[in-house]
């Protein structure tokens, strides 16, 4: 399919429909994707806590690239292309690691946290090691969330933390501690996985567990009622009266999206988990439970859930054409202890459990979505999230995008 193709293909889509095949299965299409979209966007990578101290590294990988998130210092994390300026060769071989240098194992150059090359024997007299630092990305730290974007000129990061510094406080999310992350591989597209996140039609039929708790999966339970006892009893809880949304059309900057939303649990349910009961301590400043939850986005592609006792970070990304992967972090308090305060399988079983089956859906889906007889059909009211995430993209990678 060549670049005009794909181009009409995208400006001729219905309103509130489901995507083309191609835009599932079409080499080319996918190269758009990476480039005009995960090249551009900010992106999750992990956790303050993942890096505590000066020297601690972890990776960011996404498709052929290769990223050193380093705490550089104590208030600094860089985001370090993990390519060497010598001849190329990965730095960084295993996901985490610490040290004063960052050394390439291939020829033994060597890097400070900053990217400087420091090291690089038998150069000769006229080496100049300050051309050939290490290349860096924009970072970005979002109470204790990192972000990192690919691109030269990235969208302003600033607009996501005037809207989300104040809805996020009381969590004190920069003093919490991830208690378990897990990467869920999918066989399918990337797309297929977001479109599966940004719509709860299916969650009644196919999410028994989410279900029970959540009145997202049960639109004709939702009452105004409801809603005003959780709004009303929030900030006694220590919660934020805001409520923001930027995202996709609406995002500040291209790939720069946020929101903050609470809705009620279902009365009984205090958090998500297997009971509806408390898994974990308080979270920052909340105070007690009021009865709800949030969901929270930054980027296009990274979600999350927030409860009082802990918060679930989803960031989805392609792994090939037809690959992807769910990375999944559960973040506790900072203070709380596995084995004493928590209890890792209860504190992750529900979206663990949710997160499987939506794993079975969307490979199911992606079977239907290859075959010859596949025709993409409407879209309900209740996909209406799903809508805004798919006009976005078809003007992302059409001929304007």
């Amino acid at each position: 399919m060549d670049s005009q193709a794909i181009d009409r293909l995208a400006s001729a889509h219905p309103r509130m429909r489901a995507l083309d095949q191609a835009f599932y299965t079409e080499p080319e299409i996918y190269r758009r994707d990476i480039e005009r979209i995960f090249m551009r966007s900010w992106l999750y990578a992990g956790h303050l806590s993942e890096i505590p101290n000066v020297g601690d590294w972890m990776l960011f990988n996404l498709e052929r690239e290769s990223v050193i998130v380093v705490r550089a210092a104590k208030d600094r994390v860089q985001a370090l292309v993990n390519v060497c300026r010598h001849r190329g060769s990965r730095i960084c071989l295993l996901p985490r690691g610490r040290g004063k240098l960052l050394t390439c194992p291939y020829h033994g150059w060597s890097y400070d946290l900053d990217g400087r090359l420091r090291s690089a024997a038998h150069m000769g007299e006229d080496f100049d090691p300050s051309e050939l630092s290490l290349k860096r990305i924009a970072c970005e730290v979002l109470e204790g969330l990192i972000f990192v974007n690919f691109a030269a000129r990235p969208a302003a990061f600033e607009p996501v933390r005037a809207a989300l510094s104040e809805c996020l406080a009381p969590y004190r999310l920069d003093g919490a501690r991830v208690a378990h992350r897990q990467v869920y591989p999918m066989a399918a597209n990337w797309k297929l996985a977001v479109e599966n996140y940004t719509e709860c039609y299916h969650c009644a039929p196919a999410h028994p567990e989410y279900s029970r708790g959540h009145i997202l999966a049960h639109p004709d339970l939702k009452t105004s009622e409801m809603y005003g006892e959780m709004f009303e009893r929030a900030p006694a809880c220590g919660m934020s009266d805001a409520q923001v949304n930027r995202i996709y059309r609406d995002a500040t900057g291209f790939g720069a999206d946020f929101l903050y939303e609470r809705y009620p649990l279902i009365r009984g349910h205090l958090t998500g988990s297997q009971d509806g009961q408390p898994v974990a301590p308080l979270l920052g400043d909340i105070s007690d439970y009021y009865g709800g939850a949030t969901d929270f986005q930054v980027g296009p592609v990274t979600f999350a859930l927030a409860y009082c006792d802990y918060v679930v970070v989803y960031a989805f990304r392609p792994s090939g054409i037809g690959r992807s992967e769910c990375d999944i972090t559960w973040l506790v308090n900072g203070n709380a202890r596995a084995g004493e305060d928590y209890d890792v399988e209860q504190l992750t079983w529900l979206w663990d459990v949710t997160t499987e089956a939506d794993k079975r859906i969307i490979e199911n889906n992606a079977r239907g979505v290859g075959s010859r007889f596949y025709e993409p059909g409407p879209l309900s009211g209740i996909e209406t999230y799903t809508w805004k995430f798919l006009q976005w993209y078809l003007e992302a990678v059409g001929a304007d995008g």
